[in-house]
């Protein structure tokens, strides 16, 4: 119960959501108090056309990079790869006969078994329930590598640390490559150090220049998703560090 109102706060502050509550609020003041209606339905809308437009959510996307795509042409000093849930799934795929990962999720998966071919090392997937049945699923099924460690009780990142952590410890390792989204990983990587291990990064959908052809100014569904990603990344990591400079990083998870 918990978790779930977690999710809805954090749905509710953070965009889309407070764009469209700040829009709605400016709809209902504007009879009443037509300046300030007027100023709140304009910052609404003026805030959802910049956080959907590519440039806009490629500058929030680089402001959320800290690590460099992983170079696997050097040896990789760890003993297993830990990818990480999130990015949505669906439980029952018709196509598939089965459960199948949404874009942002498969994004992981397919860059870690990539990872897991060139360097061989075993792989740990920790989502929440389904999630982490969907990826082992996926892993077999589209990419041909086998899970060897499945978490599925992790609701958020500290889970996601700490349960790799009690699984990996029984088997000796203590450094992994850490997959997990780009904008994601700065604190992810943070966690799991937390939790004892060394972190090799490995970023998945790393930001790079796309060509001229995107109308960089214009409105798309995909930059709005990418926006939301990244603000919420940003939120998030100032969040971590502010619990872990008051100490309360073992009270708020």
């Amino acid at each position: 119960m918990i978790f779930e109102l977690r999710i809805v706060l954090r749905n509710l502050i953070l965009p889309p959501s407070c764009l469209i509550i700040l829009g709605l609020a400016g709809l209902l003041l504007v009879r009443r108090y037509r300046g300030l209606g007027t100023t709140l339905a304009a910052m609404s809308l003026a805030g959802l056309w910049l956080l959907s437009t590519p440039v806009v959510a490629d500058g929030l996307q680089r402001m959320t990079e800290h690590y460099p795509a992983l170079d696997l042409s050097r040896r990789v000093s760890a003993q297993a790869i830990v990818i990480l849930g999130g990015g949505g799934y669906r439980a029952y795929a018709p196509e598939y006969g089965g459960p199948a990962p949404e874009y942002a999720l498969y994004d992981r998966l397919a860059y870690g078994a990539y990872v897991a071919r060139r360097t061989g090392l075993p792989v740990l997937v920790t989502g929440n329930g389904m999630e982490a049945v969907t990826m082992k699923a996926s892993l077999s099924r589209d990419f041909g590598v086998q899970t060897k460690w499945l978490d599925e009780w992790a609701q958020d990142t500290y889970d996601n640390a700490h349960d790799s952590a009690r699984i990996l410890r029984a088997a000796g390792i203590q450094d992994v490559v850490l997959v997990t989204s780009d904008t994601h990983l700065w604190r992810a990587a943070h966690e799991f150090e937390a939790a004892g291990f060394g972190v090799v990064p490995a970023p998945a959908d790393v930001w790079a220049p796309q060509d001229g052809g995107r109308l960089p100014y214009l409105p798309r569904p995909s930059a709005l998703l990418e926006s939301c990603e990244a603000v919420y990344a940003l939120v998030a990591e100032g969040v971590r560090d502010l619990l872990v400079t008051t100490h309360l990083r073992h009270v708020v998870r």
